[in-house]
Formats: C-alpha cells, structure tokens, sequence
C-alpha cells in the first residue's frame, strides 16, 4: 500500500506530460458545432417544408378552367400552369410550329398557339388540358393532353382496354 502512494505522489503533472496545452481545442468549441448542426437541420427542413407545399399547392390546383384563368391573368402572369377548355370548332389552324386554335369554358374563349404536333385524337369540341402560360393575350402550350370522359370509354370499350399494347 505505501507503493501506492508513491505512485500517486510521483506521477508526472500535468505539466510534465508533454501535451501542449496551447493547441489543445477547448471544449467550448463543441457547442458550436452543434448549433451549426442545429442550423443547418433546420435550413434542410425549411427547404423540405417549402418543397412539398409547393407540390401539394400545385396538386390541389391541377388545372384552371379558361374563365378562371382569364379571370386571374394579372395574377398568373407568365407562370407555367395547366389550362382547361373544349377545342372551339373551326378554330383549328395548321402553322409551321405546331397548330393554333382555340378553346372555351363557359362563355370565355382563349386562343392557343400550340409548339410541337398535337395527339393523334387531337380535333374540336374535345375536352383538352393544356401546359404553358400567357403572352400577351394568347396562351401558348407545349402540351395538349386529351381528357377522356366516361362517354368515351363507354363508346370505346376496346380502345381503352387495348391501349397499353395488349391484344
């Protein structure tokens, strides 16, 4: 037991032990990684937060009608949005550039000018949704997507049961 003692008595002292004490981190720095790990938790879910109310707020609003969007033109701006209306009759025009044409909802008439080929289904009086925005007083689209309604299915069975390839 005196062993012991002397053990404990003759260690080496802190100074003694060879550590340069100047250029060891405090330990104050930790906290201040963890508030930039904190920081930086909360800009990733800031970021998510914004990115999925931007995913449900267009989920909600698939498309506008053409009154709708006529009505908020000033707000919608040159903004990319869906836009829904049936091919006024007549109004189709083939163009270098694609087709120009019009559609309705309600009272409200919207002429389209339509980059690219239309669907093959493509033809008046159709139900279509369009992609693109305004310029000027003329929406013009990139996509025309057809709306097939249950009419349609009911008057073509097999097309819609054939459609994904199968016989």
């Amino acid at each position: 037991m005196a062993e012991r003692g002397k053990i404990a008595v003759g260690a080496e002292s802190p100074a003694d032990s060879g550590v340069d004490w100047k250029t060891v981190r405090s330990l104050r720095s930790r906290p201040v990684t963890a508030t930039r790990a904190i920081i930086a938790l909360l800009v990733i879910a800031v970021a998510l937060t914004f990115v999925i109310y931007k995913g449900i707020s267009n989920a909600i609003q698939y498309f506008y009608t053409a009154q709708q969007a006529v009505a908020q033109k000033s707000q919608l701006g040159s903004k990319t949005f869906r836009l829904e209306g049936i091919v006024v009759p007549g109004s189709i025009k083939d163009t270098q550039s694609g087709v120009d044409f019009q559609v309705r909802f309600a009272n409200t008439v919207v002429p389209v000018v339509e980059i690219g080929s239309p669907p093959q289904l493509f033809q008046p009086t159709i139900p279509v949704v369009l992609v693109g925005h305004f310029q000027g007083n003329y929406f013009w689209s990139n996509q025309i997507m057809i709306k097939h309604t249950a009419n349609y299915v009911a008057a073509h069975p097999n097309r819609i049961k054939n459609a994904g390839g199968g016989s």
